[in-house]
C-alpha cells in the first residue's frame, strides 16, 4: 500500500505540474454576435420600446490564459493532484485501475479549477478526456486480461450520464450540460471499479455540492448566483473510491 501510495503521489503530482499549461491551451469559447434590433421596432425617437430594452451585460468570463497564470497555481494543482493520487494508491494498492486513474487525476483537477473560475466545463477538454480515458480503459483490460472492467465502465457511463441528463432536462438552470458531460467521464472510471464506488461517488457529489456549496455561498467564498458543481462532482468521485466498498458493506451487512 505504501509503495502504491508513493507511486500515486509521484505520477499524479508530476501531472499536476502540467495543469496550468493545459488550462492555457483551452481555446476561448466563440462569442455570439449581439442581435441587432429591427429598425421597425424602434419608437419614434429611435429608442427601443421598454419591453425590448437590451438585457444587462453578461458577466465577463475570465480568460483561460489568465487562470493559468495565477500565482501559485502550479504548486497548488501539483499538491492537490499528488495527494489525490496518493490516496488512490493507498486505497486500491497495486491495482490495474491505477493505470488510468492516476493520469486522470490532474485532468480532473484542471477541470475543477476552470469550472471554479468560470462556471464552465469546456467541451474541448472534456471530449479529449473521454478519448484518453477510453484508450486507457481498453489498455487496462488488455493488460489485466479482464474485459469485465470495460463492461462495468459502460454501465457506469450509462447510469451516471443518464442520471445527470435527466436532472439537467428537468431543471437546466440548476445544472449545466458541462456537468452532464463530466458525469460520463466519472461514470466510466467509477463503473470500472464497481457499483459501490459508482453509486457512492455519485451520491457524494450531490451531497457535497448541496451542503458544501451552500456553506461556501453563505460565507461568501462562492457566488450565491451559481456555485460551480464540477469540483464537488470530482471530490465526490474520490470519496466513492475511498469509502464506497466500506459503505456498501455496511449497508449489505446491516451496519455490522
Amino acid at each position: 500500500m505504501i509503495e502504491a501510495a508513493a507511486l500515486g503521489l509521484l505520477v499524479s503530482g508530476l501531472g499536476g505540474l502540467l495543469v496550468p499549461p493545459l488550462i492555457a491551451r483551452i481555446p476561448e469559447p466563440a462569442e455570439e454576435p449581439a442581435e441587432q434590433p429591427d429598425g421597425h421596432d424602434r419608437a419614434e425617437d429611435g429608442a427601443l420600446p421598454e419591453e425590448q430594452a437590451p438585457p444587462e451585460p453578461a458577466e465577463v468570463k475570465v480568460p483561460y490564459a489568465e487562470i493559468a497564470e495565477a500565482r501559485g497555481l502550479r504548486w497548488r494543482t501539483a499538491t492537490a493532484s499528488g495527494l489525490a493520487g496518493a490516496l488512490l494508491g493507498a486505497t486500491l494498492g497495486w491495482d490495474w485501475s491505477l493505470l488510468f486513474l492516476l493520469p486522470l487525476v490532474p485532468v480532473l483537477v484542471a477541470l475543477s479549477v476552470v469550472d471554479w473560475r468560470t462556471r464552465l466545463l469546456p467541451t474541448w477538454l472534456v471530449s479529449r478526456t473521454y478519448v484518453g480515458l477510453l484508450a486507457a480503459l481498453v489498455l487496462t483490460a488488455l493488460l489485466a486480461r479482464d474485459p469485465g472492467g470495460l463492461v462495468g465502465a459502460g454501465w457506469g457511463w450509462l447510469v451516471a450520464g443518464a442520471s445527470y441528463f435527466v436532472l439537467w432536462f428537468i431543471y437546466p438552470r440548476g445544472l449545466g450540460y458541462g456537468d452532464v458531460r463530466l458525469s460520463g467521464v466519472l461514470g466510466l472510471a467509477l463503473g470500472h471499479l464497481g457499483w459501490a464506488e459508482l453509486l457512492t461517488g455519485l451520491y457524494s457529489g450531490f451531497l457535497l455540492g448541496g451542503v458544501g456549496g451552500g456553506l461556501l455561498a453563505l460565507i461568501g467564498v462562492a457566488d450565491r448566483k451559481g456555485v460551480p458543481f464540477g469540483p464537488f462532482m470530482v471530490l465526490g468521485a474520490l470519496v466513492g473510491v475511498v469509502v464506497g466498498p466500506d459503505v456498501a458493506g455496511r449497508l449489505v451487512g446491516g451496519g455490522a
